[in-house]
C-alpha cells in the first residue's frame, strides 16, 4: 500500500470507529426508551423505530456496495 493509500485507510479506520461508536451509543439511548416506568409507547411506534434503524443499516450496506448512493431522509414518528 502506498503512503497516500495508507493515510486514506487510516483516516477511514479512525472515522469508521468513531462514527460507529457514536451510532451504537445513540441506539443504546433509543433502547432506554423501553423503560415503561418513564415512557409510554405502543407496539406500532416501536416497530416504526426499529424499521427505520434496519432501513438505515441496509442503506449503509448498499452505499458500500455502490458508493454513489445518497444519504437518507430524517426519521419522523
Amino acid at each position: 500500500m502506498s503512503n497516500r493509500a495508507s493515510a486514506k485507510h487510516e483516516k477511514f479506520r479512525d472515522l469508521a470507529e468513531s462514527r460507529t461508536n457514536k451510532a451504537l451509543d445513540a441506539i443504546g439511548r433509543i433502547g432506554n426508551l423501553s423503560n415503561r416506568s418513564l415512557y409510554e409507547w405502543d407496539e406500532a411506534e416501536v416497530r416504526k423505530v426499529v424499521k427505520a434503524l434496519k432501513d438505515a443499516v441496509s442503506e449503509v450496506e448498499a452505499r458500500f456496495a455502490s458508493p454513489k448512493g445518497k444519504v437518507g431522509a430524517k426519521f419522523k414518528l
